[in-house]
């Protein structure tokens, strides 16, 4: 029977992906098709062609981005734009949950500064365990006045295996370890549970025992 175990699971090994990413897909078709039940009956592509054409309401979703987009890029766009923000920025619940979006799409998407500038370790969730986080943004001068550290950086520290959710530490820079490796390897790294880890991760082991001899340095000076 263990051999009708091991060649199930070596079925199960290949259908099963195949099969979740095909249902992927289908509800992504599924969603975009349905934008189209937002145009007047008239102007429906089963209206005008007289058949459905599965997958239309993607094209028609990305083109309808790239004009946007267009049309946003030169200075009558932008001004339009800005004129939009303004109103919604009269409206009191609109005006936070816009601004909310705005910033974390502004930070995925951006073309401008790289959201993850650098991957560190810190010690969590307890004392002897280590996980990934990243730096973002710059360091503020008020917590760093506060708490009185040398340098305070911030962070982010994802979850697994959906990095886009975390929490976000301000720490002392000192308690914390920089690992010297991309940021892209460190997030598939994230995202794969440590199954896909980068070939210069055997260097974090030389930078945690740097970290701990400075850290008892410090404590043995107390």
């Amino acid at each position: 029977m263990s051999f009708l175990k091991r060649y199930l699971i070596a079925g199960l090994l290949v259908w099963l992906p195949l099969g979740v990413t095909l249902a992927v897909i289908k509800f992504l078709v599924d969603l975009f098709d349905r934008s189209l039940l937002l145009l007047p009956l008239e102007y429906r592509p089963e209206t005008l062609l007289g058949f459905n054409i599965p997958g239309l309401g993607i094209l028609l979703s990305f083109l309808l981005i790239l004009i946007t987009g267009v049309l946003a890029a030169n200075l009558l766009g932008s001004k339009l734009v800005g004129i939009w923000e303004s109103i919604l920025s009269r409206i009191p619940l609109v005006r936070s949950i816009y601004k909310a979006v705005k910033q974390i799409a502004e930070a995925v998407f951006g073309s401008g500064e790289q959201t993850f500038q650098n991957v560190f370790l810190i010690e969590y969730p307890r004392k002897g365990l280590w996980t990934l986080a990243f730096q973002t943004g710059k360091n503020m001068s008020e917590p760093q006045r506060k708490t009185g550290f040398d340098e305070v950086v911030n962070l982010f520290v994802p979850t697994t295996p959906n990095p886009t959710s975390g929490f976000f530490i301000m720490a002392d820079r000192k308690e914390v370890v920089k690992l010297d490796i991309e940021v892209d390897d460190a997030l598939k790294m994230v995202i794969s549970g440590g199954v896909v880890a980068p070939d210069s991760l055997p260097q974090a082991a030389e930078e945690l025992s740097k970290a701990e001899a400075v850290r008892e340095e410090k404590n043995s000076d107390r």
